[in-house]
C-alpha cells in the first residue's frame, strides 16, 4: 500500500468524490475509484468518505493505493466447486485459503485465475483487469459462496442488488464466548481503524453496517451463530462480532492474541446466497454445506477439548 495526499482544487468544488479521484489519479477508472472509496481507502480528516460525497474544494484527501501489477492476469487450471452456473452468472463455493483476486503477495492461484480458465472471455469487464466478473468478495480465510457475473448486464444488475440490499447473504460462524441472547442485531458504522490501517473498526462517521445473528448451538466457551448481512462492509461480521465482545474463533486480526483454536484463520463460512436472476427475474437461492475445517472444530468444542 502507498499513501497519497491529494489536494482538491477550488475548481473541483461540487464534484463527486469518485469522479474527482478518477480524474486526479492517472490510469484510475471511475469503477476503481469507487472500489477504493467502498473499501474505506479514501479519507478526509482521518475518516473514510463515501463515493457520492460532494467535495467543497480545498480539502486534502488521503488515498491508500494498492501496489500495481505490471502483468495481465493469467488463466490457471484450478479446480472450482461450482454450485450454480448459466450464461449470466456463476456461483462458486470458495475454499478457505484461496484469495479472490490477484494483489501484492498473491499474484496467482486466485479465484480470478481459475475463473479465467473456466469461463474464458465470458466474464464481466466491469471489475477491471484484476477483478473480471467479481461483484463482491469474501476474505482469503473465509470459505463459501461467491457470485460472479459473466457479462456487464449481469454485473450491473447484481451490483444494484447489493446496493439495494436485495441480494441476501447468510454466514455461519463460531464465535468466542456465550452470547446472552439467542438473536440480536449489531447496528454500528464501520470504517478504517484510526489505530491500524490494516484493520476495520466501528468508528463514528463510518459507513452504516447492520448484521443480524441467531444462535445455532452453544458450547463451553464458544457459540455457533448464523449471521445475515443487511449491508456488506469489509470484514463486517468479524468487526461486529468483535465489537460486541465475541470475536470469530481463530480470527488472527480481530480475535484474542492468545488464540488456542488451531484453526489458523477465522471460522466463518458463507453458506447461503439469494439473488434475483439478471435475465429471468427469477429469485434464486443457493446454499452449500459446512466445510470439513468448520465441522471438525464443532466436533472438537462439542467434546470439550477447547475448554
Amino acid at each position: 500500500m502507498s499513501l497519497n495526499r491529494i489536494e482538491v482544487p477550488p475548481e473541483a468544488a461540487g464534484s463527486r468524490a469518485d469522479v474527482f479521484l478518477a480524474s486526479a489519479l492517472p490510469g484510475l477508472s471511475r469503477a476503481a475509484a469507487q472500489r477504493l472509496l467502498d473499501d474505506g481507502s479514501v479519507c478526509l480528516d482521518g475518516r473514510p468518505i463515501r463515493k457520492n460525497l460532494r467535495l467543497g474544494g480545498g480539502e486534502t484527501l488521503e488515498v491508500e493505493l494498492p501496489e500495481a501489477r505490471d502483468s495481465a492476469v493469467e488463466p490457471e487450471q484450478i479446480p472450482l466447486d461450482i454450485v450454480y452456473e448459466d450464461d449470466d452468472v456463476i456461483v462458486i463455493d470458495k475454499p478457505r485459503g484461496m484469495v479472490v483476486h490477484p494483489a501484492a503477495g498473491h499474484e496467482n492461484g486466485t479465484l480470478v485465475n481459475a475463473l479465467l480458465a473456466h469461463c474464458g472471455g465470458s466474464l464481466s469487464g466491469i471489475g477491471g483487469e484484476k477483478r473480471p466478473g467479481i461483484v463482491h468478495r469474501i476474505d482469503k480465510d473465509t470459505s463459501g459462496l461467491l457470485i460472479v457475473a459473466k457479462n456487464d448486464r449481469a454485473h450491473q444488475s447484481l451490483s444494484e442488488q447489493l446496493k439495494t440490499r436485495s441480494l441476501s447473504r447468510v454466514y455461519d460462524a463460531v464465535v468466542v464466548g456465550g452470547l446472552r441472547e439467542d438473536t440480536g442485531t449489531v447496528d454500528a458504522p464501520i470504517g478504517r481503524s484510526p489505530r491500524d490501517r490494516k484493520k476495520m473498526a466501528v468508528v463514528p462517521g463510518g459507513r452504516p453496517a447492520v448484521t443480524h445473528y441467531c444462535v445455532q448451538a452453544r458450547y463451553d466457551g464458544y457459540t455457533h451463530v448464523r449471521c445475515k448481512l443487511e449491508t456488506g462492509r469489509t470484514h463486517q461480521i468479524r468487526v461486529h462480532m468483535a465489537y460486541i465482545g465475541h470475536p470469530v474463533a481463530g480470527d488472527p486480526l480481530y480475535g484474542p492474541k492468545n488464540d488456542r483454536t488451531g484453526l489458523g484463520g477465522q471460522c466463518l463460512h458463507a453458506r447461503e446466497l439469494t439473488f434475483v436472476h439478471p435475465a429471468s427475474g427469477e429469485t434464486i437461492c443457493v446454499s452449500c454445506p459446512l466445510p470439513p475445517y468448520f465441522t471438525a472444530f464443532l466436533q472438537k468444542i462439542s467434546r470439550g477439548e477447547m475448554a
